[in-house]
Formats: structure tokens, C-alpha cells, sequence
């Protein structure tokens, strides 16, 4: 999502809207992490794109949390 804003200006905050809506719509059992390397590399380090998913989440059950950052990826691509 980095890409997708004010490249040189964003916030972490300015995601917030569009993370609240994906996992109102779509709820933990259904969202995949995705980091968009190398692309998002144009707008963040990598460890700051992933900061943004993971102070998201740190609310969340620990459960949903791995949900979210592979557990639903693997079970979907059938994948241990």
C-alpha cells in the first residue's frame, strides 16, 4: 500500500482506514499479509512496510495474528 499513497510523505496512520475496512469485510480467516517487494521498496524499507501490518494486528488474538501472516497463505497454497 506504500506505492499507492504520497510516496514521499506518508504516515502510518494513512492506512488505517483501508486496514480497518479489509478486515471488517473479509475478517481474519481470510487475509493474507503481502509486502509487494520489490515494489514497495520505491516507497519504504521493508521493515516499515511490515511495521504498519504488524502494530495493526498486535490487537488482534495472537491466532488471528498468525492467520494473517501465513497461516491462511499456507492453508490456502496447501502448504506446510
Amino acid at each position: 500500500m506504500v506505492t499507492e499513497a504520497d510516496m514521499a510523505n506518508w504516515k502510518e496512520a494513512d492506512f488505517r482506514p483501508y486496514l480497518d475496512t479489509v478486515l471488517e469485510a473479509f475478517g481474519p480467516g481470510r487475509l493474507m499479509y503481502g509486502s509487494d517487494w520489490p515494489v514497495c521498496l520505491l516507497a519504504a524499507q521493508y521493515a516499515q512496510q511490515k511495521a504498519i501490518v504488524d502494530h495493526f494486528i498486535a490487537g488482534l488474538p495472537a491466532d488471528d495474528q498468525l492467520r494473517i501472516m501465513g497461516n491462511n497463505a499456507a492453508a490456502f497454497y496447501n502448504i506446510s
